[in-house]
């Protein structure tokens, strides 16, 4: 069994330091306003990011995804997608303050009905997303809306920054509520839906105990918790997602609830509903390439290979 040094004296002294300038740099971008930390955030990450050893897995990703892809149309998206989440990062410090709005900075919704026609039993909808836009938006829409949605979260391994981090979507989605991954979360989900809350779940990222699950055309290992608690707790499932539509603007885009009947057989029925699901999720980076997180591992490491392998060796 290998042993887990606990932390030094320095590395907490560290971890602190490290917390402290976080917090400054969330204040800083307060004072420059949503419209400047944006555009700093934007601008910064566009230029540096494709220069990081990460936009390899990008480009790798893009071109398990789009074979045909020249590199010229790679390298536009990787830099958009840069762009992107340097913007998120620059947004997000102004969370609370985003409202709905006929322009400017803010959001706007399109489809809303479809959440109030997917209530079963008197039961709100589950719902799934993906790291798109500005995906820290849902929340705060969430909460506008008076909706009871939960997320779940991973903890930052430096305490300063995940209060922070935490304090922030709190201040931003009232009524909402964040759930950490693992034992003691799911224990509180299960509770928070029996209560008859919701829950919001990006389901984009790799699992590597979850389901094979097709995406892209490649096997995609895919959590299954959204089928898993749509079928337990009998509710619908609305696919929803955030698009960057403008400086600091977002439209959050509701669909009808996913049509599927359960057949009482659980791996039939998970394998079903999350092949719908990610269908939802290809068509909309499909829409949107530039808005996507290419930067995870999505798919195994061997599947990615073998496309690079023939690709160089066309």
């Amino acid at each position: 069994m290998t042993s887990i040094a606990a932390p030094t004296g320095r590395d907490r002294i560290g971890g602190y330091l490290t917390g402290l300038a976080f917090n400054g740099a969330v204040g800083l971008m307060r004072l420059l306003g949503i419209g400047l930390s944006s555009g700093i955030g934007g601008h910064l990450a566009g230029a540096i990011g494709p220069l990081l050893p990460v936009s390899r897995v990008a480009r790798g990703n893009l071109t398990l995804a789009f074979p045909d892809m020249d590199r010229q149309q790679q390298k536009r998206i990787v830099r958009g997608a840069w762009n992107n989440l340097g913007r998120v990062i620059g947004e997000f410090s102004h969370l609370r303050k985003m409202e709905c709005t006929p322009a400017g900075p803010g959001w706007e919704i399109s489809g809303q009905e479809h959440i109030d026609a997917a209530q079963k039993n008197g039961l709100p909808p589950l719902f799934f997303s993906a790291h798109l836009g500005n995906w820290e938006m849902i929340l705060p829409i969430a909460g506008a809306l008076g909706l009871p949605v939960g997320g779940v979260y991973r903890a930052s391994s430096n305490p300063v920054i995940e209060r922070l981090i935490q304090r922030l979507r709190s201040e931003a989605g009232p009524g909402t509520r964040m759930f950490p991954k693992g034992a003691r979360g799911a224990r509180d989900i299960i509770g928070h839906l029996s209560a008859g809350g919701t829950l919001g779940l990006l389901v984009d990222q790799k699992m590597n105990d979850g389901i094979a699950v097709p995406f892209f055309g490649q096997t995609a290992w895919t959590a299954p918790a959204l089928a898993q608690l749509a079928t337990r707790f009998e509710r619908n499932i609305v696919p929803i997602h955030v698009v960057r539509i403008g400086k600091a603007r977002f439209r959050l885009v509701c669909e009808p609830a996913l049509d599927f009947t359960t057949t009482g057989e659980r791996t039939a029925d998970q394998l079903s509903i999350m092949k719908a699901v990610n269908a939802h999720l290809e068509g909309w980076i499909r829409a949107e390439p530039q808005q996507w997180l290419w930067f995870h591992r999505r798919w195994p490491k061997t599947v990615v290979s073998s496309t690079a392998h023939r690709e160089m060796a066309a």
